[in-house]
């Protein structure tokens, strides 16, 4: 019976779930994003999440509890020098899920899960709109004064 159970055991031992959770992270960490079913994908963004929001604040003790559940020194050192730096504002919801369809070869709900500060698509027009302005108070004058048709009209 599965009372209680509030997480996805993927089909895994503990020990097989666990390594397998922390080598994903590793590779999303390394490379910012990485294809895989979509189950795996949900439970990867419950094991990641803690960890980069752990990274915001570099203490030993942060570096340690992460690395107890990474095992990678390179993936730890990455997440709390440029990983964290990216999301230091970002008050959660560290990662997206985008669903690709189905795999070939077993019919398998397939995902990517990637950082969503290192999407250069979705992130890129963002930033375009923080620059433009929205109203053209007093920006543009026409080149040459309106002629008056009542005054040259008066004149004649």
């Amino acid at each position: 019976m599965r009372h209680g159970k509030k997480f996805n055991h993927l089909g895994r031992q503990t020990a097989h779930r666990k390594a397998m959770l922390a080598n994903m992270a590793c590779s999303l960490i390394e490379h910012k994003r990485i294809n895989t079913t979509v189950a795996k994908a949900k439970a990867l963004k419950q094991f990641v999440e803690p960890m980069i929001t752990k990274s915001k604040e570099d203490t030993t003790h942060n570096r340690r509890i992460v690395m107890s559940r990474l095992r990678q020194k390179d993936a730890v050192t990455e997440l709390f020098r440029e990983v964290a730096v990216k999301v230091a504002d970002r008050p959660g919801g560290y990662t997206r899920i985008i669903k690709l369809g189905n795999r070939l070869g077993d019919n398998a709900d397939m995902a990517m899960i990637e950082l969503v500060d290192y999407n250069d698509i979705y992130n890129a027009g963002k930033k375009e709109k923080k620059t433009t302005r929205r109203s053209r108070r007093g920006g543009s004058k026409p080149a040459t004064p309106p002629v008056d048709t009542k005054a040259t009209n008066e004149e004649e």
